[in-house]
């Protein structure tokens, strides 16, 4: 029996257009990974200035909010919210970093017409969307047991 040599999928190859389409999508995702991880940056700073910010502007509130003042509770807040901008920042890293590294080698691959690094290329954009999804789904599973919660809450206090 004889096999077939042919490696590519369904006879699919990558065209001129297709080289066109992919450089294309490379330098947006290089601009948009550049951006995110800037905004990362600027995510973590701004952590950790709300994190100092807050904590003593709520002790330094006055008249309505005496019971904040100098109080343990402000001080918390504000850490908790500074850890909470890190946290996305960290979050939001990966898929920016992954992102880049689909645009750095997809550029390359056309550039230097290397299939292995086409091949890491779609890889890394593999993973973005992995990421991505699994960030989804994180999400949506928080949102209906806020939603179940909130429901619950709503009954039990009828």
């Amino acid at each position: 029996m004889e096999q077939n040599q042919d490696n590519s999928l369904f006879n699919l190859s990558v065209d001129t257009v297709c080289k066109t389409h992919l450089k294309e999508t490379a330098g947006w995702a290089k601009f948009l990974a550049i951006v995110g991880m800037i905004m990362c940056v600027l995510m973590a700073i701004g952590g950790f200035v709300f994190a100092f910010y807050l904590s003593k502007s709520m002790s330094e509130f006055d008249d309505g909010f005496r019971s904040y003042r100098n109080s343990a509770d402000s001080t918390a807040m504000g850490v908790t919210m500074g850890i909470t901008y890190l946290l996305f920042a960290v979050i939001y890293f990966f898929p920016c970093l992954f992102t880049l590294r689909f645009a750095n080698h997809t550029k390359n691959a056309i550039n230097a017409n290397d299939q292995a690094s086409l091949n890491e290329g779609l890889k890394n954009l593999k993973v973005t969307f992995r990421y991505m999804g699994i960030l989804t789904v994180i999400a949506l599973a928080f949102i209906i047991i806020a939603f179940l919660l909130g429901g619950f809450a709503a009954i039990m206090t009828m």
